[in-house]
């Protein structure tokens, strides 16, 4: 084994889910009597909880999930212990015991998608935290938890020093998601008009980066209005509600007429729900650009195809991320923080005995990022 700050500890206090459906329970689980080589084990600071954890807790999500589960999945962790071999980061920095990271699913390294396409977060063969049973090796594999285990394929990144924990855990889904999403799409001209189709956490972000990438006009859509407001401090220019009880044709022309009748030359979904997919290609111009980023459930919709080629649009999905956009979005939060309100997006703060209702709470929509603090009120 490598450098350790201390005696291992034995087990971890962490909020595990066992049946889909039911509430989670705070149980105690194994930590790893050995580091293996290439991983690190950490003392995780805070765990943000994001929509998916929702989703997963209900049993909504199409990816396999090994249960019991430790939920939880936007962790920054304090290094405890390093395995030989673990002592740099993914961008070449050097590691110290009490640095904090933040870290990606664990890819192969091996297979076409890792290797030929360039694109890891498509790995065949991935292992991803969150969805693997707590009841095997290394069993620390989820967020809500005291001690976390980084695997030695997992690319790892040090926070910077002026990003708080809070911050940073935006950086391990949502907002490495964005940059992703931005990264394929290409570039933002100083001319054009961006819709983002949703306000939750994802949509957030996408306007602030919209509009510090020099959108011309960003649109966002969504609801509740609470939301709204804070999409117009990240630079969002006109903001339209968009509630389950208002008519879509009514958004489509409002659009229309800030795009001089055109459409927007490039729509984000961020959205999460099925009919935007649709909504977004009315509202793309003809030959402008469609991102789709926010769509992971099995729902189906109907559309029409043609808009596709009769408006000539580039449709574009985007996946998770690789570790290189985990360190985009910490380097965009360290640079922007003066300028964007990043700190008005976390609500609450929760303990592990209390994370039940801050499921509730977030499947309610009453949260837009509440984090999770394992060692608070610890004794």
């Amino acid at each position: 084994m490598g450098n350790q700050a201390s005696r291992l500890p034995e087990s971890a206090r962490a909020a595990v889910l066992r049946e889909f459906g039911s509430p989670l329970s705070v149980e105690n689980v194994p930590v790893p009597p050995s580091i293996e080589p290439g991983a690190i084990l950490v003392k995780i600071e805070i765990c943000s909880i994001c929509g998916t954890d929702v989703h997963l807790a209900q049993g909504n999500l199409a990816i396999p999930v090994d249960l019991p589960v430790i939920l939880g999945h936007e962790m920054v962790g304090r290094i405890i212990a390093f395995g030989n071999g673990s002592e740099v980061d993914s961008m070449g920095q050097k590691l110290q015991i009490g640095d904090r990271l933040v870290w990606s699913h664990a890819y192969c390294g091996n297979c076409f998608h890792c290797t030929s396409s360039r694109q890891p977060f498509l790995c065949q063969n991935k292992r991803m935290y969150m969805y693997e049973s707590m009841e095997k090796p290394p069993y620390l594999m989820g967020g809500f938890s005291e001690y976390g285990y980084v695997l030695p394929e997992s690319g790892r990144v040090r926070v910077p020093d002026d990003v708080p924990d809070e911050l940073a855990s935006l950086s391990s889904c949502a907002f490495r998601s964005v940059m992703n999403a931005f990264d394929q799409i290409g570039d933002i001209g100083t001319s054009e008009t961006v819709v983002i189709q949703g306000c939750g956490p994802l949509g957030i972000l996408a306007t602030g980066v919209a509009n510090m990438r020099g959108a011309k006009r960003i649109i966002t859509l969504g609801a509740p209005n609470t939301r709204l407001a804070i999409a117009e401090q990240f630079g969002a220019t006109n903001t339209i509600y968009m509630g389950k009880d208002v008519d879509f044709g009514e958004v489509r022309e409002e659009v229309r007429s800030l795009t001089n009748g055109r459409g927007a030359d490039l729509v984000f979904d961020f959205s999460g729900h099925p009919d935007a997919f649709s909504q977004g290609l009315d509202m793309v111009r003809s030959g402008g650009r469609y991102m789709v980023a926010g769509q992971t459930s099995s729902a189906k919709v109907s559309f029409q195809p043609s808009l596709i080629t009769l408006k000539n649009v580039h449709v574009q999905g985007s996946l998770s991320a690789d570790i290189s956009h985990y360190h985009k979005a910490l380097d965009f939060i360290s640079q922007y923080q003066d300028r964007l309100p990043f700190q008005k997006m976390i609500t609450n703060t929760y303990t592990l005995e209390s994370v039940n209702e801050a499921i509730v709470e977030m499947a309610k929509g009453a949260e837009i990022k509440p984090l999770v603090q394992p060692w608070k009120n610890v004794q």
